[in-house]
């Protein structure tokens, strides 16, 4: 199968690449960038219009001189999936360019026994990796042709399933010219999303949010996966992509045993809600951005 369309361009984010362009330089012109580039980020997938300013921290943290293969780990919005599945197409098609896929690491992940291929339509029916594509496309322009990217969906898998998969894709993650994506909303908030956790202690319902949303961003920048397990199951947040993010803590987890004491940080960068929840009536669905950096 050769290529994915950009099926949610027009809609989710602008399909007029110069447009997309503009768009995307002047988020990006507002992030910082920190003193080393990220070895993995964590970005939301809504709408450009909700989360593109916040998704901006992370992609200023990719550096394009030194990465070239990206991991995208997305969660399963439309298929039930209980485990891991890898695209059958060679490119995704993004407004700028196409985005070779690396296929010898999607059948080396294939031979593990553990992934399966996903359906062309469960591929163009998900967002939650196509709404990376165009930004990874825009910051990885000077090394437009040199570079592949490994698109994964993970579905609703257990905890040992995390750390199956984690142990899996450690070894990438140890690769400096590797870098990954982790595709994640973090609380779905409102009657619409069966959500409506609300501690008065905290303020309005939008401040109550976003100390539930700290409490497990704060699980994930000390890279604590058992903790931000238990956080889960304590709080039930609607975190969407937390099974990459499991994941992701995992292959941390999984590199320290060997690590020699190297020193890895992961922090969040900016952190955002689509709306000031005041109301019970209302919803939001909040953004974070985080950067993990080897040292």
């Amino acid at each position: 199968m050769a290529e994915r369309r950009a099926t949610h361009a027009d809609s989710w984010y602008s399909g007029d690449a110069r447009h997309l362009s503009r768009e995307l330089e002047g988020w990006l012109s507002k992030a910082g960038r920190l003193p080393k580039p990220a070895r993995a980020v964590i970005c939301p997938h809504a709408g450009y219009r909700y989360s593109g300013p916040t998704a901006a921290y992370s992609f200023k943290q990719i550096d394009p001189n030194t990465v070239r293969t990206i991991f995208i780990l997305g969660p399963s919005h439309h298929v039930r999936l209980n485990g891991c599945a890898v695209s059958q197409c060679l490119s995704y098609a993004t407004p700028f360019y196409n985005l070779e896929i690396d296929t010898d690491i999607s059948q080396d992940l294939l031979d593990t026994g553990a992934f399966e291929v996903m359906s062309l339509e469960a591929d163009e029916d998900e967002h939650s990796i196509e709404m990376q594509l165009p930004y990874l496309a825009k910051v990885m322009e000077p090394a437009r042709g040199m570079f592949k990217i490994v698109p994964i969906l993970v579905g609703s898998i257990s905890n040992s399933a995390e750390a199956k998969y984690g142990k899996i894709l450690a070894k990438y993650l140890e690769d400096p010219s590797v870098c990954f994506v982790i595709s994640s909303d973090f609380c779905h908030w409102g009657q619409r999303f069966r959500y409506t956790h609300y501690d008065q202690n905290q303020g309005d319902i939008y401040q109550s949010i976003e100390v539930l949303d700290r409490e497990g961003m704060n699980l994930i920048e000390r890279l604590d996966a058992p903790g931000f397990a238990s956080y889960l199951k304590k709080t039930s947040n609607t975190i969407c992509g937390r099974h990459p993010i499991g994941v992701f803590l995992n292959m941390v987890t999984e590199m320290r045993k060997h690590s020699n004491g190297t020193r890895m940080d992961m922090n969040f960068l900016d952190y955002s809600q689509s709306n000031q929840v005041k109301s019970s009536r209302d919803s939001s669905v909040s953004y974070a951005a985080g950067a993990f950096v080897i040292h």
